[in-house]
C-alpha cells in the first residue's frame, strides 16, 4: 500500500477542518432537516479524511467505504432539495432512503458485483447531478448569490470521485488504484472548500 505525502497530509488535514468548521458553523442557520442532511454529509467526509490522514489508504479497504461514501452526495443532495424545493421533499427523502438501502443490501452480497455497480453508479449519479445542477440554477436564476454555484462545482467532483472510488472498492476499477489515491486528498480538500464557500457566501 502506497504511502501518504507529506502534500496530501496537509490536504487532509485542511479536509478536516474544512468540514469540522461547516459542520459547526457553517449551516446553523437553516432548518432543522437541512441541518441534519448536511451534519451527515460532513461528518462522513469529516471521518473519511481523518481516517486517511490517520491510518493511511489501507484504512478504505473495508466494504463500509463504498457505503460512507454514498452518504455524502446522498445527504447533500437531500439537503439542496429540502432547502429550496419544498414540493419535492418527500420524493427526495424516499430516494434518498431507497438509494443508500439498496447500496447497502448490494455490498452485502459482494458476488453480485454487476448489481453492485449498477446501483452504485445509478445512486451516485442521481446524487451528482442534483448537486451539481441545482446550485448553478439557483445561482444563474438570482435565487441565491453567485459563488453559490461552487457547490456545484464542488458536487461535480464529489460525483466523479464518488463513482471512481466505488467502482475500485467493487474490483472494476475506471482508474488505476495509485492515481487514484495520489489524487484522492486534493479531491477531498477542493471539494470541500467548495462546498464551505459556496453555502458561505452563496
Amino acid at each position: 500500500m502506497m504511502k501518504i505525502s507529506t502534500t496530501n497530509r496537509v490536504l487532509l488535514l485542511g479536509a478536516v477542518i474544512l468540514s469540522a468548521y461547516q459542520i459547526v458553523i457553517g449551516i446553523d442557520n437553516l432548518s432543522t432537516a437541512p441541518i441534519i442532511a448536511y451534519t451527515i454529509a460532513f461528518g462522513v467526509l469529516l471521518v473519511a479524511a481523518l481516517l486517511l490522514l490517520l491510518l493511511g489508504f489501507h484504512a478504505w479497504d473495508a466494504a463500509v467505504v463504498v457505503i460512507g461514501a454514498t452518504m455524502i452526495p446522498l445527504a447533500l443532495a437531500l439537503g439542496l432539495v429540502w432547502e429550496h424545493f419544498a414540493a419535492l421533499r418527500i420524493p427526495a427523502l424516499i430516494l434518498t432512503l431507497g438509494g443508500f438501502l439498496a447500496v447497502t443490501l448490494t455490498r452485502l452480497r459482494p458476488a453480485a458485483s454487476k448489481t453492485a455497480m449498477l446501483v452504485l453508479a445509478l445512486t451516485h449519479g442521481m446524487a451528482g447531478v442534483i448537486i451539481f445542477l441545482l446550485p448553478i440554477a439557483l445561482a444563474l436564476q438570482g435565487v441565491t448569490r453567485p459563488l453559490f454555484s461552487l457547490v456545484g462545482l464542488g458536487g461535480a467532483v464529489i460525483g466523479l470521485g464518488g463513482l471512481a472510488l466505488s467502482f475500485f472498492k467493487v474490483g472494476k476499477p475506471i482508474i488505476p488504484q495509485e492515481t487514484l489515491y495520489k489524487i484522492l486528498p486534493g479531491l477531498l480538500f477542493f471539494m470541500t472548500l467548495c462546498f464551505v464557500i459556496g453555502f458561505k457566501y452563496g
